[in-house]
């Protein structure tokens, strides 16, 4: 079921200053350890599903992944839980209201009448991300380690790209490519325009959802800065069919995080889960 590991690095670090980091969603799951006084990273792992799993079958990886959690300890001075999925809306603030949130989701995702609805302010935008979280997952976490704090993936990288993002007259899409799925949002002026998620499987896939939401936005391709990162670089498919529509393309380097990037012993660590440590 897994497809990709890293091996976990032990650490001897005081707990008190240690932070923890946990992604989960269908496609996989991933942590990372992070040390607040030496800004070093000190335990990672991923794991990527083959296929979609389910909410039942991701705790029971999630419990794997946990099981022996000697190696990492059981004590931090914080812990984030991330929600990866597509069962989200954005909302404008002037217009949400706490009494509603069923009804900003039943149009583009299939919830059910016990699911735990939560919701994100995004700070600076005016905006509400209204999403399921996954409350199975979230119980565990809270059995494991106590009180906690969980975001919405879109919430984490809306918030840390737009502060990344320079005052600019031209617009950048920012697309955080996975090995199943991309996130992708569009910036102009410090301002959000668009941001969604999307499952592909192939590099014309993900080129198709590229291209139409840029259409939808009625972006000019010869203007727009095109930023990939993630499970991308310079020459592959994705890139490069990208370079044959879009004339300004790059592989975006994140930067502003609370240590070095370049400690890293690779880049296999979810831009959104570094972004919250």
């Amino acid at each position: 079921m897994t497809e990709k590991t890293t091996d976990i690095t032990q650490s001897k670090k005081n707990n008190t200053f240690r932070k923890l980091s946990i992604q989960v969603g269908l496609n996989g799951l991933s942590f990372c350890v992070l040390d607040t006084i030496s800004k070093k990273i000190l335990a990672f792992e991923k794991i990527a599903f083959k296929t979609p799993s389910t909410p039942y079958l991701m705790l029971k990886e999630l419990k794997g992944m946990f099981g022996q959690k000697s190696k990492i300890g059981n004590e931090f001075s914080e812990v984030v839980v991330i929600h990866k999925n597509n069962m989200f809306s954005l909302v404008p603030k002037p217009l949400f209201n706490t009494d509603e949130l069923p009804n900003y989701l039943k149009f583009n995702a299939k919830i059910m009448a016990n699911d735990l609805i939560a919701h994100d302010e995004v700070p600076n935008q005016d905006i509400v991300n209204v999403y399921v979280p996954y409350t199975n997952i979230n119980n565990y976490i809270f059995d494991l380690f106590g009180e906690f704090e969980f975001k919405h993936s879109g919430t984490v990288l809306i918030n840390t790209l737009l502060n990344q993002n320079r005052v600019s007259n031209q617009p950048v899409c920012y697309i955080q490519v996975s090995e199943k799925d991309m996130e992708m949002m569009v910036v102009s002026e410090k301002k959000l325009l668009f941001y969604n998620q999307f499952e592909y499987k192939t590099k014309e896939d993900f080129l198709y959802y590229l291209l139409f939401s840029l259409e939808q936005l009625q972006i000019d391709l010869t203007k727009i800065q095109l930023k990939l990162f993630g499970s991308v670089e310079e020459g592959d498919g994705i890139y490069e069919l990208s370079r044959n529509y879009i004339e300004h393309v790059s592989v975006f380097v994140p930067g502003n995080l609370s240590f070095p990037f370049e400690q890293l012993a690779d880049e296999t660590i979810d831009f959104s889960i570094l972004s919250t440590l």
